[in-house]
């Protein structure tokens, strides 16, 4: 990248090492120790990782308080638009690099890092630069003649836990609204992923953003001894929110570590996504649609429709187009521009994901229809799954209620609305689906039945980052997006004044 410093990628090279970042400096972990991280695609090592302890933390938490009482303080909304804006602006000058780095860390195609991750990594930096710059306070004059005004003040320190599956793309969704709010963060990256953070450090270093103001621990989540980077950041009395994205289990291990800190929490879990086809949809566009939202990024996203539900009278034809499609898709290369599913994050996650495929070989009444194999043309060493259909699925198998997290798409039909409403609602989860018809009244009725954070109608993902985003039941607690993430990070102040004394 255009920044010489050892700890960053530039170009196409490989990182030769990957530190911590606190208070403006790249640093070794204070033991000296390192853990690899790996591309999924060969199996091959990239480069050391520092790995990160609780004293690790301390210093980052250290760091960021000072931060908060000088530099960050001092700072005006007007300026702190202006530093997310050339945050924004660095990210997307190094856009091909950040992607070949995103790309080398994850094994997803270099299409979706190009086209996709790294653009919306730039993305979240300006548009809440835009929010930041246009920040107001609410004033109420009360009948009585007071006055009552409501400041805005950051919360402090601020814990920020991201996934591996879309490493730059969500540290800077949350990194963005907290800096924009006026508070320091520690990042602590998924150990599966931590270079594109690595990277990012070099690119807040070069838009002068104040040390301390941004702090990158790497290392692991939990260990034996409780000292390992996350939970320690979740435990640390510094820290005053903490944001996480990732598995509910972990949510809830997150929830009872930051209770007795009395901590802000806002999390992003897991979620088990369909796409519900009804007779009257746009067949082919839902078809289409269904395979995109099952498969996009190895079906490693939580936003997935890793489940289908199809309107009995049109199975058939569904079917045949889904099967075409899945059968389209190039798993390969993540590198290669042409290649359209990549290799999964890990061995061991391939093999967990086909764990529950090697389950439904041992399923009455169910059908493997498309894949279920590694695939015989990409790199043995590599974590690759052929996309995987299975039909013939009951609603209390595993494979519909728990989070595969992989690239297989379970099948399953209905008769009538309420079926399709009670199958699509009746899992633990509640981040996102999709419902495909063309009758407006029933469309109204679906979206109100659906006990979803997210709901789309006739389409998959379509966002706008001003809106909520965020799920029920154990897919999440409160919402990001927008004035949501901003309204999280912010501490809110009432001053009031009275009115004129009456006689």
């Amino acid at each position: 990248m255009s920044h010489s410093h050892p700890h960053n990628a530039k170009h196409s090279d490989k990182p030769t090492s990957c530190a911590h970042f606190i208070n403006g400096r790249f640093v070794e972990a204070e033991t000296k120790e390192t853990f690899d991280t790996i591309t999924p695609a060969t199996g091959e090592t990239i480069c050391p990782v520092s790995l990160g302890t609780a004293r690790d933390i301390e210093q980052a938490a250290a760091a960021a308080e000072n931060a908060a009482k000088t530099d960050l303080r001092r700072m005006s909304a007007a300026d702190r638009a202006k530093m997310l804006r050339r945050i924004g602006d660095l990210i997307e000058s190094e856009t091909e690099a950040l992607a070949q780095l995103e790309t080398l860390d994850t094994g997803k195609p270099i299409r979706e890092t190009l086209h996709g991750d790294i653009p919306r990594a730039a993305t979240n930096f300006h548009v809440f630069a835009d929010l930041c710059a246009h920040q107001k306070l609410d004033t109420w004059l009360g009948n009585d003649g007071a006055r009552h005004t409501v400041y805005r003040e950051p919360v402090g320190p601020v814990g920020l836990i991201t996934p591996w599956n879309f490493p730059l793309h969500l540290a800077t969704w949350k990194m963005a609204p907290a800096l924009a709010a006026g508070n320091p963060v520690i990042l602590k990256p998924a150990e599966l992923t931590p270079l594109s953070a690595n990277a990012l450090a070099g690119l807040l270093q070069e838009a002068g953003v104040p040390p301390g103001a941004v702090n990158i621990v790497q290392g692991l989540g939990t260990n034996k001894s409780g000292t390992a980077a996350g939970e320690s950041l979740v435990k640390s009395s510094a820290v005053r929110a903490i944001s996480f994205t990732g598995e509910t289990v972990t949510g809830s291990a997150i929830m009872r570590d930051a209770a007795a800190g009395l901590k802000k929490i806002s999390f992003e879990l897991g979620g088990k996504g369909a796409s519900v086809i009804f007779a009257d949809a746009d067949l082919e566009l839902a078809a289409k649609t269904a395979v995109n939202a099952a498969f996009r990024n190895a079906g490693q996203v939580c936003l997935a429709g890793s489940r289908l539900l199809v309107e009995a009278s049109v199975l058939d034809s569904v079917m045949t187009t889904v099967i075409e499609e899945t059968r389209k898709l190039r798993v390969g290369d993540p590198s290669d521009p042409e290649t359209t599913m990549g290799a999964l994050i890990s061995r061991e996650h391939r093999d967990k994901v086909m764990g529950y495929i090697e389950h439904a070989r041992t399923l009455s009444g169910v059908e493997i229809l498309v894949g279920g194999k590694i695939p015989t043309n990409c790199n043995p060493a590599g974590a690759f799954l052929e996309p995987t259909i299975i039909g013939g699925v009951q609603q209390n198998s595993r494979l519909i209620q728990e989070e595969i997290f992989g690239p297989v798409l379970t099948v399953q039909v209905f008769h009538t609305e309420e079926e399709a409403m009670e199958l699509l609602n009746g899992t633990p989860y509640g981040l996102s689906c999709s419902l495909f018809t063309r009758d407006t009244a029933r469309a109204t009725r679906i979206t109100r039945e659906a006990r979803f954070g997210l709901v789309w109608l006739n389409c998959w993902n379509v966002r706008d980052l001003h809106v909520a985003f965020g799920g029920m039941k154990r897919s999440g607690i409160g919402r990001e997006g927008g004035q949501h993430s901003l309204d999280f990070f912010t501490e809110f102040k009432t001053v009031t004044v009275p009115g004129p004394a009456r006689n």
